[in-house]
């Protein structure tokens, strides 16, 4: 089909890419996405003070999972075996907000940039989920893609 799209036959018809005849190459994906959240729930999280415990531990974990269960989420993605796969959170107390960053690794015929985006997305639920009971008006955003490394396409970086 026109256009680029990749997921779609000639007949406009949802395939999942053919990637057999693609060597196997190191491939990266850098996503990131914060949550912005009133100061008393920002601060119950960096003290460690919330009721249900770890926040942003259950939030690595729940990043890590997601990660790996992509492709039963996203019905056109391979399955991949992640070589590496590291969640980072940065709080930032000047406006109230934490950053979920992911960097995902594999060795394959496909990228691995909606492991990434789909651990930050979870990462960044599961902490809604843990204070929506204090802070329902927390706001996810600026989820995106940042960097990819690997494959045909090499290098690319997202424009600032």
């Amino acid at each position: 089909m026109s256009g680029g799209f990749t997921h779609f036959d000639e007949h406009g018809h949802a395939v999942m890419v053919d990637v057999g005849a693609k060597p196997d190459t190191k491939r990266t994906a850098v996503a990131v996405g914060t949550i912005r959240m009133s100061a008393s729930t920002f601060e119950m999280i960096a003290e460690g003070r919330s009721k249900k415990g770890d926040v942003l531990g259950v939030a690595r974990v729940a990043a890590i999972q997601a990660a790996k269960r992509t492709a039963d989420l996203i019905p056109l993605c391979h399955p991949l075996p992640l070589t590496a796969l590291a969640v980072e959170f940065v709080l930032d107390v000047g406006i109230g907000c934490i950053q979920c960053r992911v960097t995902a690794e594999t060795i394959g015929k496909t990228g691995v940039e909606m492991e990434a985006l789909t651990a930050v997305n979870i990462g960044l639920l599961t902490i809604y989920d843990m204070c929506k009971a204090v802070d329902r008006a927390m706001v996810m955003e600026g989820i995106r893609l940042i960097r990819k490394e690997g494959g045909k396409s090499g290098v690319w970086v997202a424009p600032k």
